[in-house]
C-alpha cells in the first residue's frame, strides 16, 4: 500500500469516528510528522460543524474539573463531546506532563466522549501549535461539542481565542493577582466568566470585581459576558454555564460567526505561514552548516537573537527562488 493510500485509509477512518484512527491523527500532527500537512488538508473541509469551547485562566483554578462536569452535562443533551487537555511539557519526554485523562476516568468510559491530553512542546499562550489541528480531527470525526482546555500561562493564555469560538475565562477567589492577570488580556477574549470554588469566601466579591471591570470596558459588543458563580467539585451551577454556551452559540450564529470565522482564519494562515517560513529558513541553515555558527555567536555576544533574525531574513529575501527554472 502507498503511502498517500494509507493516509487516505487514515482519513476515512477518521472521519467515520473511530478512536484508534483519531489517536493516531493526532500523533501524528502532535510529532510533526511528514504526512501531518497531507493530513491536515484532507480533513479540513470536512470540519466547521462543532462548537468549539475554549476553558482558560490561571493554574489551580479547577478547569480540568469544570470541564469533567461540563463534558457530563453536555452528555445529558446527548451531545458527543472531544476534548484535547493542554498539559506542560514535560522536561524529560517532551510528553503532557499532568495527564488530565487520569482526572476523568469517568469520561474516558463513555463512547461519545473522547479525550486527548497534549503538551504544549514550549507553544507560547500555553497552547501547542498542534492544538488547533487536534480540534479539527476531533470535529471532522464528528464531534458535536469540542472543549479545549489549556494550561494556566497567565497573560499569554489568550491564544485561545485562535481556536474556540467561545472562550469561557475560569477564576476563583482568594488567589491574589487573578483580577490583575486578566486586565493584560483575558477580558477581551472572555465570552464567560467564571468564579469557580463558589463555596469559598470571597466569591461574591470577586463576582464583583469581574463585573465592574466588564463595565469599564467600553468597546461597543452586541454580547455581554455574563459572570456566573460555580463550585465545579460538585457541579453546582454547571448547567448554567451549559445554558449561557447555548446562548453563545445562537448569538454569534446571527451575523457575529462569520466575522469570527474570518478573524480566525485569518489567524490560522499567519501561523501556517510563520511555520512553514521558520521551518525553511531553520532546515536551510542546517544544511550549510551556519546554525551552529550563528549560535556560537550569540553565546559569545558578538550579535543578538534579533539582529540574527533580522539578518537571516534579509538574506533569505535576497537569495533567488532556486525552485524556478532560469529564465522563468
Amino acid at each position: 500500500m502507498t503511502e498517500s493510500a494509507s493516509v487516505q485509509q487514515l482519513v476515512q477512518a477518521v472521519l467515520r469516528g473511530e478512536k484508534r484512527a483519531i489517536a493516531k491523527t493526532i500523533s501524528i500532527i502532535e510529532n510533526n510528522e511528514p504526512e501531518a500537512r497531507k493530513i491536515v488538508s484532507l480533513i479540513y473541509p470536512k470540519t466547521g460543524r462543532a462548537h468549539i469551547i475554549g476553558i482558560t485562566g490561571p493554574a489551580g483554578v479547577g478547569k480540568s474539573t469544570l470541564v469533567e462536569k461540563l463534558a457530563k452535562e453536555i452528555r445529558k443533551q446527548r451531545k458527543s463531546v472531544g476534548i484535547v487537555a493542554v498539559d506542560p511539557t514535560s522536561p524529560f519526554s517532551g510528553g503532557a506532563f499532568l495527564g488530565d485523562r487520569v482526572r476523568m476516568q469517568d469520561l474516558s468510559l463513555d463512547e461519545g466522549v473522547y479525550i486527548r491530553s497534549m503538551a504544549t512542546r514550549n507553544g507560547f499562550g500555553g497552547l501547542s501549535r498542534a492544538t488547533k489541528d487536534a480540534a479539527h480531527v476531533l470535529d471532522a470525526a464528528g464531534k458535536d461539542i469540542v472543549i479545549v482546555e489549556t494550561v494556566g500561562a497567565g497573560q499569554s493564555e489568550v491564544e485561545v481565542i485562535k481556536v474556540a469560538q467561545t472562550v469561557v475565562v475560569v477564576l476563583a477567589p482568594g488567589l491574589g493577582d487573578d483580577i490583575q492577570a486578566i486586565k493584560a488580556g483575558q477580558m477581551e477574549i472572555g465570552d464567560i466568566f467564571v468564579v469557580n470554588k463558589a463555596d469559598r469566601e470571597n466569591a461574591d466579591k470577586a463576582v464583583s470585581d469581574i463585573r465592574t471591570m466588564l463595565e469599564m470596558n467600553t468597546e461597543e459588543k452586541g454580547w455581554k459576558p455574563p459572570v456566573l458563580k460555580i463550585t465545579a467539585l460538585t457541579g453546582e451551577g454547571v448547567n448554567k454555564l451549559w445554558e449561557n454556551i447555548e446562548k453563545h452559540r445562537a448569538y454569534i450564529k446571527t451575523g457575529a460567526l462569520h466575522q469570527q470565522r474570518r478573524a480566525n482564519a485569518e489567524m490560522e494562515l499567519i501561523e501556517a505561514l510563520k511555520q512553514k517560513i521558520t521551518d525553511s529558513i531553520i532546515r536551510e541553515m542546517r544544511q550549510k552548516g551556519q546554525w551552529i555558527e550563528v549560535t556560537e555567536k550569540i553565546l559569545a555576544r558578538q550579535t543578538d537573537p534579533y539582529t540574527a533574525a533580522d539578518n537571516l531574513l534579509k538574506q533569505r529575501l535576497k537569495a533567488p527562488d532556486k525552485s524556478q527554472p532560469e529564465g522563468g
